[in-house]
């Protein structure tokens, strides 16, 4: 039977995953058994880099933090070695660093699940949000659609002013009369 203040920090660590989990984005649950301490340094720094934290966590407080986020459907993957990696901002950017890692580890760092938007993911579905556009790259990608857009609106005007006998620099000149 574990001691009052054993059972009180493990109760502190409980809430606090919790806490994490309900404030986050996205998290990915991975099995970090097999990798070498350098790349775990490697990997903990570009995480860090990016924004999510991440950190090796106890199974058993682990599955009372995510029953109580509603991520039941994650209990069945907490076994063996697991870690968890937090995102706040970013629901794309933990799957793609985690994803694109065991993918060059050979079967040595495993994705095991994860949750977006207060919703539980499967594995595979962790390595199709790592496979998509960061928020960056989809933001560059809108804006050259709408900036292409607005060119060809601009391309069009300037074809109707000419057709009606002036160029761009006449139709734009010309100001409608005052009454």
């Amino acid at each position: 039977m574990p001691s009052e203040k054993a059972l009180a920090e493990k109760k502190a660590i409980v809430e606090s995953l919790s806490k994490k989990m309900s404030n986050s984005a996205a998290g990915v649950l991975v099995d970090y058994k097999g990798i070498t301490v350098a790349d775990d340094t490697k990997l903990r720094k570009e995480l860090r880099e990016a924004g999510v934290e991440y950190m090796v966590v106890k199974n058993t407080l682990l599955k009372f933090a995510a029953e109580a986020n509603g991520y039941g459907e994650m209990s069945p993957h907490l076994n063996g070695t697991s870690a968890i990696a937090f995102s706040e901002a970013d629901p794309v950017v933990a799957a793609k660093i985690l994803t694109k890692y065991a993918d060059a580890s050979k079967g040595k760092f495993t994705v095991k699940a994860g949750f977006v938007d207060g919703g539980f993911i499967d594995a595979k579905k962790v390595a199709e949000l790592g496979k998509l556009p960061s928020k960056e790259q989809l933001l560059s990608q809108l804006l050259s659609v709408l900036n292409g857009n607005l060119r060809g609106l601009a391309c069009a005007l300037n074809e109707i002013a000419e057709k009606k006998g002036g160029s761009a620099e006449t139709a734009e000149a010309v100001e409608p009369a005052a009454e």
